[in-house]
């Protein structure tokens, strides 16, 4: 990282930039690391275990928690975090294992709806154990109640957890 002994601080039109204080840098270093080594903790565990990404099992999760287990591509490409293209592809290896149906949305046919079959469903409940385990010894146990409504609190501040979630 760049540091403010390094570069002069001028911002791109000239005005001055605010470097980060040592608490600012704690706290940026820290995010961070959480964003770039944390989905690895929690994929690691349904790789082995349950042979799948964690892009696809939080894919079958958000569909598993939708009123009859259906929700528009675009909704869940939101939920999931990921792009259209991305989450076409992995719907498309799905639908091939028999795990979801594609059809138009009937209230508004320039939508698409995924929909999660009985064995899709199976899938997401036998890797869903394995996905708690990973998040609660990931995230949860080494953060005591007060941490976690903090960490909730500052989702919420940036803005990472949606609405839906909440």
């Amino acid at each position: 990282m760049v540091s403010s002994s390094s570069i002069d601080p001028v911002g791109s039109a000239s005005e001055p930039v605010a470097w980060l204080s040592p608490d600012e840098k704690e706290a940026w270093t820290g995010l961070v690391s959480l964003v770039l080594l944390m989905p690895g903790r929690l994929e690691s565990p349904l790789q082995q275990e349950a042979g799948l990404t964690l892009f696809d099992y939080l894919t079958l999760s958000h569909i598993s928690e939708t009123p009859h287990h259906e929700i528009r591509m675009s909704d869940l490409a939101y939920l999931a975090n990921g792009s259209l293209s991305r989450l076409s592809n992995v719907v498309k290896r799905f639908e091939q294992r028999g795990w979801v149906t594609r059809s138009p949305d009937p209230a508004d046919g320039r939508y698409t709806l995924v929909a999660l079959t009985a064995p899709g469903f199976d899938v997401v409940v036998a890797a869903a154990p394995t996905h708690v385990r990973a998040v609660r010894e990931s995230v949860l146990d080494p953060l005591d109640e007060d941490d976690q409504r903090a960490l909730a609190v500052i989702a919420r501040k940036l803005r990472t957890r949606p609405e839906d979630l909440a």
